[in-house]
């Protein structure tokens, strides 16, 4: 019942502007964001590293209307790849991005420019020895970001794509993504859709889940399981198995603070595992959709609100 209403909050200015206030460090911020500045995020990655965990990072931004603010998150990213590699991480550690936060919502030309930036980006990851997967965003991006990938893949056949499992449309582009090579991540969504595009009932958007992690599986791709559900974990592996998958071959996602002795767990069991660490100053999008995923988390939430601790 709470999802909705939170979703909507997400994009709310005056409710942005209260949030905002609080320090990154607070109580339930910094459960799912280790920080502000790259060293946090290079420092989370050293953590996560060393227990055996692989990480994807992701310098949070998006709805960028401005080209300074495009060109500061390239520039971002940039400096993220230099400074995982110098640290001996990027063999490890790959990025995420999302192309409205370079330039994609842009009002002139802005699939181009975003397009441009996410080259450097990829460039920059080819460099360091690591990869980028273009992020998902709300399904009116879904095209764009489609035919962008389909454009980057050209030069650097490596860039990931991610498909949100609660779209009606998602099970037949898994279907034109399973092909070799191809690296793709699977998530359930978290964007609030209308129902003419998007699964509305739970199960509904689980059984889609299971119908495109099927594609997946059997295709000749890389899949990455994105899911804290322990029956789509489940599946997964028995999925992978059905289909002479060799650990290593796919991989789970999960979110940075979500489960991580889950995480842990799948890794010491020889899975590879790659944790999602989201960092930056524009956390408060990020943070409302976790809350709406988790709406339990409302109540530890609001209690560090009016504490401001």
């Amino acid at each position: 019942m709470l999802r909705q209403p939170l979703l909507m909050l997400s994009r709310s200015e005056m409710v942005k502007d209260l949030v905002t206030a609080m320090p990154v460090s607070s109580g339930i911020v910094s459960r799912y964001v280790p920080g502000e500045a790259t060293e946090s995020a290079v420092e989370a990655t050293r953590g996560l590293i060393a227990d055996g965990l692989h990480v994807t990072l992701d310098f949070l931004g998006e709805d960028t209307v401005d080209r300074a603010q495009a060109d500061a998150t390239v520039a971002a990213y940039t400096g993220l790849l230099t400074a995982l590699t110098d640290e001996g991480l990027s063999r490890n550690a790959e990025v995420s991005v999302k192309l409205s936060a370079i330039g994609q919502a842009l009002p002139d030309r802005g699939e181009k420019v975003a397009l441009d930036n996410a080259r450097v980006i990829c460039q920059a990851a080819r460099n360091a020895g690591t990869t980028v997967t273009l992020d998902m965003e709300d399904h009116t991006t879904t095209d764009s970001t489609l035919s962008t990938l389909r454009e980057l893949r050209k030069d650097f056949p490596e860039t990931g794509a991610v498909v949100q499992a609660y779209l009606h449309r998602t099970e037949a582009d898994c279907r034109d993504l399973a092909y070799e090579g191809s690296r793709v991540r699977l998530c359930k969504g978290a964007y609030n859709e209308p129902e003419s595009v998007a699964f509305q009932d739970k199960h509904e958007v689980d059984k889609s889940y299971v119908r495109c992690l099927k594609v997946l599986m059997a295709g000749q791709g890389y899949p990455m399981v994105a899911t804290h559900d322990p029956r789509m974990v489940d599946i997964g592996g028995a999925l992978a198995t059905r289909n002479d998958r060799a650990q290593g071959s796919y991989e789970f996602q999960m979110l940075f603070g979500i489960r991580p002795d889950e995480q842990r767990r799948l890794a010491e069991a020889g899975e590879k595992v790659r944790v999602y660490v989201p960092y930056g100053e524009e956390w408060y999008g990020y943070l409302m959709r976790r809350l709406a995923e988790r709406p339990s988390n409302l109540t530890f939430f609001l209690r560090s609100l009016i504490s401001k601790k």
